[in-house]
């Protein structure tokens, strides 16, 4: 729709994806994982808003971020906000969060000078339910199936990830060239980290940014650049 010019000049994309904490432990130990809720899930929001605004370059980025649920068991953050502000007057706010109860929300927002849209991953393809006893399985994280509850039909096909395993596969046997590429995973890289030194200094920060003799990218976060 955006390419087809529905939205007009789009100007702001909004992404978000909140749940209460990751499976495996190791994503709770910033030395094996490198961050908290930010690089785990920021990586796929800041992908998704350069991608959709057509990869312009990408100017500065302001962050916030803090440990509110899970300081008991990770020094990473938990929720976080980051502002990117990209060349051509365009803006994307990706928001991010680990403390987020009552299972997984995925949604994001796109505003043109022409349109808006709104998509929401689990509520738009979800079978609104109630039950008293309860029943095997909802939908990723949630927590409970006792009540209302929203289970999301074919949610691994909503997720992609058929698609981008068979994408995968062709590109393995040389049918297909990859869509994101190891540039495109370097540019979120930078972003990761220059979101991580806005939270610690407090300060926007212009890109380019490369830091030598970081360790983890979190390790802006407790000791920010000078």
């Amino acid at each position: 729709m955006a390419d087809q010019g529905a939205f007009g000049d789009v100007y702001l994309v909004k992404q978000s994806e909140k749940h209460f904490g990751p499976h495996a432990p190791w994503f709770w130990d910033v030395d094996q994982s490198g961050g908290g809720v930010f690089m785990d899930m920021g990586c796929h929001g800041i992908a998704f808003v350069w991608w959709f605004l057509g990869k312009p370059k990408l100017l500065s980025i302001t962050a916030q971020m803090g440990t509110y649920v899970h300081g008991g068991i990770t020094k990473g953050e938990d929720n976080s906000f980051a502002i990117l502000e990209f060349e051509g007057n365009k803006v994307a706010l990706v928001e991010d969060s680990w403390a987020r109860q009552g299972g997984m929300d995925d949604r994001i927002e796109v505003f043109g000078n022409e349109g808006v849209t709104y998509g929401n991953l689990h509520m738009g393809n979800a079978l609104p339910t109630f039950s008293n006893q309860g029943y095997g399985y909802a939908v990723e994280k949630a927590p409970t199936t006792k009540g209302w509850t929203y289970p999301v039909f074919e949610e691994l096909w909503n997720y992609g990830f058929p698609q981008e395993m068979a994408h995968f596969a062709r590109c393995v046997r040389g049918k297909e060239e990859p869509i994101c590429t190891g540039e495109d995973g370097r540019f979120v890289q930078e972003a990761l980290l220059a979101g991580y030194q806005s939270a610690g200094s407090g300060k926007k920060v212009e890109l380019p940014f490369r830091p030598t003799g970081v360790k983890k990218p979190i390790d802006l976060w407790f000791n920010p650049l000078d």
